[in-house]
């Protein structure tokens, strides 16, 4: 009898070995797919990134992954989430931009609204992280990478971008998510907590601007998406519409799509002053007469088909995006901006709230402009068209050039001359109905 037991205890102990040595075979098999796997993020650095390319795999981070194994997987995953069910009045929203377009301003419009929980770039972390070639394989991994993430987001898990902060977050606490301050619902309680609550050897690198909070905790943040109505981001990383189709399609996720355009004279105009390093070589040539060379055009070129494509593609109205997608101008905004923020929350299928008219009205009829570049207080109607009056008519042409068709589908105009060009009075917007904008 102590012989057959003797036995019996050697047999579990062997069968639970080969049991947890399966287990741990799957669990790497999977996790080799996963987002939250790629190699070790302490040791990753600003000038150490990722390629995009090693964190794709099958056409998506997640594939063939669940939600419940991601979290089970993990390390660093905070305690498991309910999502919204498939039915429910929860709204999504994407603000999908380029820089400088006026997307800051006009994201106001939803982060204003208490219903809604609002995302600042959330994006930029991912950028800053991982390694994004401009083509060929690269390029796809690049929106595929910000694709997966952005559904996580959608869906509250913001764990997700516990991967790409540096320094890693400790507990999921962190001092580094960029532009906090620009996000209402992360300094308002219950996730703007006392300051020195958490004790961390760091300091808010961005801090909430209207009060005093402690240390961002992940979970407290989460958990506040899941308690509001609504979900919003704006974001100028995201630049191909047809990579959102799984967002679209995913049941949990009630998503719709607005893309800001502007002009994109007033968009280079803009650059050149906010980024003068990256824009060196137009500098040069609206000071010196030194011609950008093909390299640069090209980059010009490459951001107007983006736009256009996304914009036609959401025009056309696919079955997979119909009453889904909305193309509105900057300049529109700018000249009406409380008509355009009705459009878009019925658009969005979200009611407008007093906050944010009164937010609008504030800071839309101002009697000066803010001279800081990033400011979303101005007098709008007055500050959408000061581009005309320092921009070169010779850069103003190859923009014309490079960029027609895109000018074409938007609505733009093209400048003759440089008089017509600086002339405030002579209208560059063609009427809205004459191109398909709703």
């Amino acid at each position: 009898m102590r012989m057959r037991s003797k036995y019996a205890i050697i047999l579990f102990f062997v069968a639970a070995l080969v049991i947890i040595e399966k287990e741990n075979n799957i669990i790497s098999r999977v996790s080799d797919k996963l987002i939250l796997k790629f190699p070790q993020v302490e040791f990753v650095g600003f000038n150490n990134t990722i390629s995009a390319r090693a964190l794709t795999e099958n056409d998506s981070l997640l594939a063939g992954t669940s939600p419940s194994l991601l979290k089970c997987v993990s390390p660093q995953a905070g305690p498991r989430q309910e999502t919204p069910k498939e039915g429910t009045s929860r709204k999504h929203l994407i603000l999908m931009a380029t820089t400088r377009t006026g997307s800051s301003f006009v994201g106001e419009f939803f982060n204003q609204n208490s219903n809604i929980f609002y995302l600042f770039e959330p994006l930029w972390h991912v950028e800053r992280t991982v390694t994004f070639e401009p083509k060929g394989a690269n390029a796809v991994a690049t929106s595929i990478v910000y694709r997966d993430v952005v559904q996580q987001l959608m869906l509250c898990d913001l764990y997700v971008l516990e991967n790409f902060l540096l320094p890693m977050p400790d507990q999921h606490i962190t001092a580094f998510l960029f532009r906090r301050g620009s996000s209402k619902s992360l300094c308002e309680k219950p996730v703007c907590t006392p300051p020195g609550l958490t004790k961390r050897p760091w300091s808010e690198r961005f801090p909430c601007r209207l009060r005093r909070c402690g240390l961002l905790n992940m979970t407290l943040a989460a958990h506040a998406c899941l308690q509001k109505q609504h979900v919003a981001m704006k974001t100028v990383r995201l630049r191909q519409l047809d990579f959102l189709r799984p967002l679209v399609e995913d049941l949990r996720i009630n998503l719709k799509v607005i893309q800001l355009v502007r002009d994109p004279r007033a968009v280079l105009a803009s650059r050149m002053v906010a980024f003068p390093g990256k824009y060196e070589a137009w500098k040069r040539w609206a000071s010196q007469g030194v011609v950008p060379d093909d390299e640069e055009v090209g980059k010009l070129r490459g951001n107007c088909e983006n736009l256009r494509n996304s914009a036609q593609l959401g025009l056309s109205q696919p079955a997979w995006l119909k009453d889904r997608f909305m193309l509105m101008r900057y300049e529109d905004v700018a000249l009406e901006p409380m008509r355009r923020a009705y459009e878009m929350y019925r658009f969005a299928g979200i009611p407008i709230t007093p906050e944010v008219k009164k937010w609008i009205y504030t800071n839309t009829q101002t009697s000066q402009g803010s001279d800081n570049l990033y400011s979303t207080h101005k007098n709008s109607s007055e500050q959408f068209e000061k581009w005309r009056l320092v921009l070169p008519f010779k850069i103003a042409q190859v923009v014309q050039t490079v960029c027609e068709p895109a000018m074409k589908l938007f609505g733009y105009k093209l400048a003759k001359d440089a008089e017509t060009l600086a002339n405030k009075s002579a209208s560059l917007l063609e009427d809205r109905g004459n191109f398909g904008i709703a």
